[in-house]
């Protein structure tokens, strides 16, 4: 499909302004939160990207009325009359999402059952479903896997249990979340995901009527209730997007004013961009950031679970690091194939070799596993035009930012899967004075 192919004439700093709504990490967990109620709720600043347009598909399908508010980016979730779903229907709405899996905790509760096909998402790394099952168990479902997906039954009201994570996975710990709050008695969640989004999560949950808390050493207790109401919630602003941006400014040597970005989810982010090189400015209504000419540094960097460094901020900047003096260290501890995407920055004139060995301050759980996850970046190399091809969300993003930063034209292919996590990117890449265009289409920017 040619309209999935993106011609990016590069050379042009990027300068301007975008805006960034709320954050993909929660919005579409906040929605699947609205089946609990028992009333309508109100979720505004959410952004016109995929995964929340799978999400309203499979709630509308099971009965829940989703229309838009008076404001742009509100919606008015109405779980009144929620009913079971046409398998055959849930796996077309499905099959290019994980999310379906945490509507298994909401539908055991209000039907009794639930039918979870095939999952989808981005190909980084192992992120197995088994482990929500075995939670799932815990709570009392009974799972029965089928040809086409898998058949959960709540024989009776789930109830509260103890769990500990192997590891502070977000989607184990939505799953929780989601699952413990109408179950009876109450639930402790050790070594739980802390993410900004899950605390906003737990935010809406808390306004429907959930009683949750959250301790400093990674612990959640959640004391199940017999019903929950509604919620009136402004989702927080998507972090994870905002240090796209910045780091094609950085890249690009231009500058860029991210709306909505907020400083307090950011701060291990702007730490790191400041120790690189670049240069923000925070005022109410967002950051600008911007190279402030000069060389970047080479610095050494590992991902982490939050207050971690985010592996979803690693691929971006990585590109950035390409035009550093000196060597830069990038040691991922969260995903084991997310440096995959390296081998496109070589094909434009990156030098970055992979290791299986942990070149960070700590072992992780991938050194003695045989995985490529660490990096060394030498720079600054000059980029070159190239043909891409779109490997996930974050790594297709930084395919763009290198395209953008190179000299001569790139063709990415699989553009449409930068929709999944980022609102109108074609409007903002135009909007900051980008050369782009479709092959059969205008030419922008």
């Amino acid at each position: 499909m040619t309209d999935d192919v993106l011609l990016v004439h590069g050379g042009t700093p990027l300068e301007g302004e975008i805006k960034v709504r709320g954050a993909k990490n929660l919005v579409p967990k906040a929605m699947v939160a609205a089946l609990l109620g028992s009333e309508p709720s109100r979720l505004r600043n959410v952004p016109d990207i995929r995964d929340v347009r799978v999400v309203r598909g499979l709630l509308q399908l099971h009965g829940v009325t989703v229309r838009p508010g008076d404001e742009s980016g509100e919606l008015i979730l109405d779980p009144s009359h929620v009913e079971s779903a046409n398998v055959a229907d849930i796996d077309a709405h499905a099959g290019s999402s994980r999310i379906p899996i945490l509507f298994c905790g909401p539908l055991l509760h209000r039907l009794g059952h639930a039918f979870i096909p095939g999952l989808g998402g981005c190909d980084i790394g192992g992120r197995p479903v088994d482990f929500h099952f075995d939670v799932l168990r815990q709570f009392g479902a009974v799972i029965e896997k089928r040809a086409d997906g898998q058949y959960l039954e709540a024989p009776q009201r789930l109830r509260g249990t103890k769990i500990r994570l192997p590891y502070p996975s977000v989607g184990s710990t939505e799953q929780v979340l989601l699952t413990a709050v109408l179950a009876e008695g109450v639930t402790e969640l050790s070594n739980a995901a802390v993410e900004p989004e899950i605390e906003d999560l737990i935010c809406v949950l808390q306004k429907m009527g959930a009683i949750i808390s959250m301790d400093t050493d990674r612990t959640i207790r959640i004391t199940g209730v017999d019903k929950l109401g509604g919620y009136n919630h402004r989702a927080l602003p998507d972090r994870l997007e905002a240090a796209s941006w910045a780091s094609a400014a950085l890249a690009t040597e231009g500058q860029v004013y991210v709306r909505g970005a907020s400083q307090r989810e950011m701060m291990t982010f702007l730490n790191t961009y400041r120790k690189v090189g670049g240069a923000f400015e925070v005022d109410d209504e967002g950051i600008r950031f911007w190279h402030p000419g000069g060389s970047l540094n080479a610095i050494a960097l590992e991902t982490d679970v939050h207050p971690g460094f985010q592996t979803d901020w690693q691929q971006p900047l990585v590109v950035a690091l390409t035009q550093a003096s000196g060597l830069s260290i990038v040691h991922e501890t969260v995903y084991e194939s997310r440096l995959g995407f390296t081998s496109a920055l070589n094909q434009m004139g990156a030098h970055i070799q992979l290791y299986r060995e942990c070149l960070g301050g700590s072992a992780c759980r991938f050194g003695q596993r045989n995985f490529l996850h660490s990096a060394v970046v030498s720079g600054p190399t000059k980029l070159q035009g190239a043909d891409l091809v779109i490997p996930d969300l974050r790594g297709g993003f930084s395919y763009l930012i290198a395209a953008l930063a190179a000299q001569g034209t790139s063709r990415v292919h699989g553009i449409d899967l930068i929709n999944r996590g980022y609102e109108n990117f074609m409007d903002k890449l135009v909007s900051l004075g980008a050369n782009v265009e479709l092959p059969n289409g205008p030419k922008q920017g």
